[in-house]
C-alpha cells in the first residue's frame, strides 16, 4: 500500500499572539509533528538556540537561500528576514509524516497557494489589552517597534478570514488542547481518508 502524504498544520498570528510558546508546549504533548525550524536574519534574543528556536543566517546568505529556491516561503518583517527550509516540509510530507509550520501570516498564505490541502491554524490572543502586555513584556522592544507591532497585530487580525480554524491563546494548555483535537479531527477527515473504501 502507498504511503499517505502527512498533514502539513500551518500555525500563524499577529505578533504577540504566543505561537512560539504554543508551538514548544504543543510539541511535548508528542502528537507526531515534526516542527519546521525556520531561518531567520534577526539576532537571536536571550534563551535562543541556534537550530532549535531558528537557524541564525546573515541577510547575504539568507538572500543566497532566496535565489537558489531552497525556500518554501520567505518573508521580510520589521526588516528582518524569515523563511522556511524547502527539503524538511516536502521529504517528511513525502515519507508520509506531519509538519508543523510556525510561521508570520505573510508566510503562512505564500505556503497556502502552494499546499492547499494544508490546514491553516490562527492564534489569537484573548484581548487587545492582552496583546499590548505580551509585546511590552518580552522586554526586546523599544518604543518605535512596539507601536509598529501592535499596529501591524491589528491589521494582521482581518486575515482571519483566510484560515480554517481559529485558536484563542488564553490558557497555553487550553489552545494546546484545541490544536490537538484539530489534528486529530484532521486525521479522521472523509477526504484524506478515501483510500478506506479502496481498501475495503
Amino acid at each position: 500500500m502507498a504511503t499517505r502524504p502527512g498533514i502539513l498544520f500551518v500555525l500563524s498570528g499577529p505578533s504577540g499572539a504566543g505561537k512560539g510558546t504554543v508551538c514548544k508546549a504543543l510539541m511535548e504533548r508528542g502528537l507526531g509533528l515534526n516542527l519546521s525550524i525556520s531561518v531567520t536574519t534577526r539576532p537571536p534574543r536571550p534563551g535562543e538556540k541556534e537550530g532549535v528556536n531558528y537557524f541564525f543566517r546573515s541577510k547575504e546568505a539568507f538572500e543566497e537561500m532566496i535565489r537558489s529556491s531552497k525556500l518554501l516561503e520567505w518573508a521580510k518583517v520589521f526588516d528582518n528576514y524569515y523563511g522556511t527550509p524547502r527539503d524538511f516540509v516536502e521529504e517528511k510530507l513525502a515519507a508520509g509524516e506531519d509538519v508543523l509550520l510556525e510561521i508570520d501570516i505573510q508566510g503562512a498564505m505564500q505556503v497556502k497557494q502552494r499546499f492547499p490541502d494544508g490546514v491553516f491554524i490562527f492564534l489569537i490572543p484573548p484581548s487587545a489589552t492582552e496583546l499590548q502586555a505580551r509585546i511590552l513584556g518580552r522586554g526586546t522592544e523599544t518604543e518605535a517597534s512596539y507601536r509598529a507591532r501592535f499596529g501591524a497585530a491589528r491589521q494582521e487580525l482581518a486575515m482571519m478570514r483566510e484560515y480554517d480554524y481559529v485558536v484563542v491563546n488564553d490558557v497555553v494548555e487550553r489552545a494546546c488542547d484545541r490544536i490537538a483535537a484539530i489534528v486529530a479531527a484532521e486525521h479522521c477527515s472523509v477526504s484524506r481518508n478515501m483510500h478506506l473504501l479502496d481498501e475495503w
